[in-house]
């Protein structure tokens, strides 16, 4: 390993090579944003995120085939008025499919025929309160989200025109009549559109954010400048390396994952950056050749980056293990954004110093002793040397080593105590929960929900394969007995096989609630019990549920059985490459398990600020696999980075000064990374979509966790107590010993 990263700080950062290097990046990224697609235009929608075999897309796939329903896809238009729906508002119900009908829009495919209804018909459409009107309007399947976007604002403009006042701007509460576009067509629409507003904000956002950390931090404009010219060169190659894969089929990309894939761009490549500029900057407060301490600053930190790289990616890569989409979707992407941007960390980036030397840390620029005296001999006046080491990190060396039982068991009260908070986190898996509440889709499903009984949203489907027996007549019954059970419709045949039933079971409570989601087993438990009576063999195959409530009920199932399935490889998989990093059982071990414990204390605290400082009842679903995921990944570069130091002083000085010696060399750049990780995982606040905005909560507070207490004060306190056994089994040197024994007396 140091043969090969000496080679590479040759090879890519050389006084004769370091132009080469750049040269070979711009061009290679130029060439391939020629030839390939850039990721984003190639952009898959999020839906059809549960597996085929998932029993709500059976019992899609069976109603398809046995009960079709070529209407099309439908889009809601939600009347409301608080005050009650007026005869004129019911006019321009009329008045607007009658133009629909006779000039109908782009891809319009069928509409009901409220134009010709008589009024008093119309009006028993309303809801009971008469406030609300639902009235579909069906497109083709063919249409795209831009046809769909654009028959939209044809249909505003139509409505404004009747209506002769603004129906869809004003707030919902306001007087007046309101219209709002719902359903899949008025979701799917505000879902594009929130997301193309949003991407350029993240990125203006995440820039900004992580240029100004790098100036305070740093206080050096130009060194803030390069970190951010390198994850640009690798986002240059990665957008359309990704573009090429999903244009040929072999991964799936949404929104969602490239807008998280561009914060951990940026935050974990900028640590990246920042782990080598610091060791560039010791090394040139030795060495006076700036390519030399260059090419050592990539011997001795390269090996800690090329396996922090490796363990995020790889823990990354174990999302693919998942059968929900939208984990298996971040896999690949995130894996590969670490990689390049270790490969840009290892080559462009020290080309880029070896370009600017000592005067990219201007105006606090490194010198040696010798370099340092000769200035100031010149200038007659002491020269300012930067500080290297804070106050904070010069602190915490000599705390953890003189005390580190009472250290460690603050912090396991601390970590603790916010761990035991996870039990009482309260979940969501619904898709609209997660949209903003001013979202116009998400306002009249509100509405509905709101003005027509509970469970007529989103009735569940029952699917049977009866094999001709005359049983299932009880069926309709025994659901209708059921606790929270409105009605059961009579029964359909199917089309192509009659021994195909469905029932449409409408709820008496919210269909997307915790409650109606816990149903689902019991109405399939009391339809396949029926069914075992009447002797059908084999009644729990023959059985399936279908729609909306079913839907988030196999989200749920799905993703924790993601969960208990990633959460242990992920954990192997890193204690191997610890293991084999380390050379060291303890080690790897007490490492693992603080990781473990700062990712659960973040979600508890996580938990804590979202519910009661965001007012949000519920976190998504999906939050608790992301974080960790992303904490024990990224979490374990810190572990490395500072053990490493520690490993490194350990063969030169007894352990207790290598301790205080690494916290103190590594306590400042693993602040400096850990703010600007966690700032750039808070960017996602400026999202609209809460999956994202409650994973950057979480993934940031979890890397604040890790940057003040774990890493500075935990990690290094076990080390001390557990003394040369932190090493255990890998060997130690003889002078290392010695001196520790002499420290004894």
């Amino acid at each position: 390993m140091t043969n090969f990263l000496e080679w590479l700080g040759k090879a890519a950062a050389g006084r004769k090579t370091r132009w080469l290097t750049v040269v070979i990046w711009i061009v290679l990224v130029a060439i391939v944003s020629l030839v390939w697609p850039q990721v984003n235009q190639e952009e898959a929608g999020s839906d059809n995120l549960l597996p085929e075999s998932a029993m709500s897309q059976e019992a899609a796939r069976i109603v398809d085939e046995q009960f079709p329903d070529d209407s099309g896809v439908p889009l809601l238009l939600v009347w409301y008025r608080d005050s009650g729906l007026s005869d004129e508002d019911f006019s321009s119900v009329q008045s607007l499919f009658g133009d629909l009908g006779e000039k109908p829009l782009a891809y319009q495919k069928m509409i009901p025929p409220f134009g010709e209804m008589p009024a008093q018909i119309l009006k028993g459409a309303a809801s009971g309160d008469e406030t609300a009107l639902t009235t579909p309007i069906f497109f083709s399947e063919k249409a795209t989200t831009d046809d769909l976007e654009k028959a939209m604002v044809g249909l505003e403009e139509r409505i404004n025109g009747l209506t002769d006042e603004e129906v869809f701007g004003k707030d919902i509460d306001s007087e007046g009549l309101h219209v709002r576009f719902t359903g899949p067509v008025g979701i799917q629409t505000d879902a594009t559109a929130l997301f193309g507003q949003a991407d350029v904000t993240l990125l203006i956002a995440t820039v900004l954010l992580v240029l100004v950390l790098l100036i305070v931090l740093y206080r050096s404009p130009i060194l803030a400048v390069v970190p951010l010219i390198g994850v640009g060169f690798a986002y240059g190659l990665i957008s359309p390396l990704l573009g090429f894969f999903a244009s040929q089929g072999w991964i799936v990309v949404d929104a969602q994952a490239i807008s998280i894939m561009t914060v951990l761009l940026f935050g974990a490549g900028t640590d990246y950056c920042l782990f080598l500029v610091s060791r560039y900057r010791d090394e040139l407060k030795l060495e006076p050749n700036k390519y030399k301490a260059l090419q050592l600053a990539i011997s001795n930190s390269g090996g800690a980056i090329m396996m922090s790289a490796l363990t995020t990616a790889i823990g990354l890569l174990t999302l693919s293990l998942g059968q929900y989409a939208s984990y298996d979707r971040f896999a690949v992407p995130f894996s590969l954004a670490i990689v390049i941007m270790c490969i840009a960390v290892l080559t462009l980036l020290p080309a880029i110093l070896a370009l600017f030397g000592r005067i990219a840390f201007f105006p606090f620029i490194p010198r040696t002793e010798k370099m340092a005296k000769e200035l100031t001999e010149k200038k007659g006046r002491p020269v300012r040397e930067p500080k290297t080491r804070s106050r904070f990190s010069s602190a915490a060396g000599r705390l953890v080593t003189g005390k580190p039982w009472p250290i460690i068991m603050l912090c396991l009260l601390f970590l603790g105590g916010l761990a035991a908070i996870v039990p009482r986190i309260d979940y969501t898996y619904g898709l609209l929960d997660s949209f903003p509440d001013d979202m116009p889709s998400r306002e009249g499903f509100a509405v509905i929900a709101e003005h027509y009984p509970a469970g007529e949203i989103a009735p569940v489907e029952v699917i049977i394969e009866t094999d001709g027996e005359a049983a299932v007549d009880t069926i309709q019954t025994e659901l209708a007995e059921m606790e929270n059970v409105a009605a059961v419709s009579d029964s359909r045949l199917g089309k192509n096989n009659e021994d195909i039933v469905q029932y449409s079971l409408t709820l008496s409570i919210d269909p997307y609630s915790s409650e109606a989601v816990g149903m689902i087993p019991a109405i399939r438990d009391r339809t396949v019990g029926v069914l075992e009576e009447s002797g059908i063999d084999t009644a729990d195959q023959r059985v399936w549920l279908g729609g909306e409530t079913a839907n988030l009920y196999d989200t749920e199932k799905i993703s924790t059985r993601d969960q208990n399935i990633i959460i242990p490889v992920i954990l192997v998989i890193i204690a191997i490459l610890l293991l084999g990093y380390l050379r060291s059982v303890v080690a790897m071990a007490y490492l693992l398990l603080t990781v473990v414990l700062s990712f659960f204390s973040a979600l508890g605290l996580g938990w804590l600020f979202i519910h009661y400082g965001m007012g949000e009842p519920a976190m998504q679903g999906l939050i608790p696999l992301y974080a960790f995921v992303f904490l024990v990944a990224l979490g374990g570069d810190y572990n490395i980075f500072m053990i490493s130091s520690i490993w490194r002083n350990r063969k030169q000085m007894p352990l207790k000064q290598a301790i205080a010696e690494g916290v103190g060399e590594t306590s400042s750049v693993i602040t400096s990374a850990g703010l600007i990780l966690a700032g750039t995982f808070s960017v996602l606040a400026v999202m609209p979509i809460q999956v994202l905005v409650q994973f950057g909560v979480v993934t940031a507070i979890g890397v604040l966790l890790d940057t003040f207490i774990v890493r500075p004060l935990l990690v290094p306190a076990i080390t001390t107590v557990l003394g040369n056994y932190a090493f255990w089994p890998g060997a130690l040197s003889k002078k290392a010993v010695t001196e520790d024994q002499k420290e004894k007396g």
